[in-house]
């Protein structure tokens, strides 16, 4: 995720959704941009409460709305979290030159270990079907990878750009 946060603007703002125990949102608060750090157990980034550049948001992403309607981000990020009904809230959430960065389970990790339900596996070249109309791709990955334990995982970088894009 991280080698791909030079594209996005200098001291832009991130959404991380489904940030756990904020992993992403600490290592982006470290390179100087502001994060909305949403989950629905935000007890993982309580710490980062006193942060004037942190915003936490506890949300049910999954039964509730999408709760930046009308809202746009200079990026998002969603790693490990796969909900296919907010695919297009990505894109409608990204400012012009936003960057989206999704890292998540791919087909064949089943084998391999948790998730092994086939709906939250993303099918290969899934992300890439996706958002291609919408967002110019900058990177793509599927394969499987042994650290930090065996998986299967499929990432994507993109922009809401027309493209090309400066790559860092």
């Amino acid at each position: 995720m991280l080698r791909f946060a030079a594209l996005i603007p200098p001291g832009g703002t991130v959404l991380d959704v489904a940030a756990g125990h904020g992993r992403h949102t600490r290592a982006l608060r470290t390179l100087g941009f502001g994060v909305v750090a949403v989950d629905i157990d935000v007890s993982g980034v309580a710490d980062l409460k006193s942060d004037p550049a942190v915003v936490i948001q506890q949300v049910d992403l999954e039964t509730a709305s999408w709760p930046f309607v009308g809202r746009r981000f200079d990026a998002i990020v969603v790693t490990n979290y796969l909900h296919r009904a907010h695919f297009p809230h990505y894109v409608n959430s990204l400012e012009d030159d936003g960057v989206l960065i999704i890292e998540t389970f791919g087909q064949g990790n089943e084998l391999l270990g948790r998730p092994r339900n086939p709906d939250f596996l993303l099918k290969p070249g899934e992300l890439l079907n996706v958002f291609s109309p919408d967002l110019h791709i900058v990177a793509y990955e599927h394969g499987a990878e042994q650290e930090p334990r065996p998986a299967v995982r499929q990432r994507l970088c993109a922009m809401k750009t027309p493209g090309p894009v400066l790559l860092p």
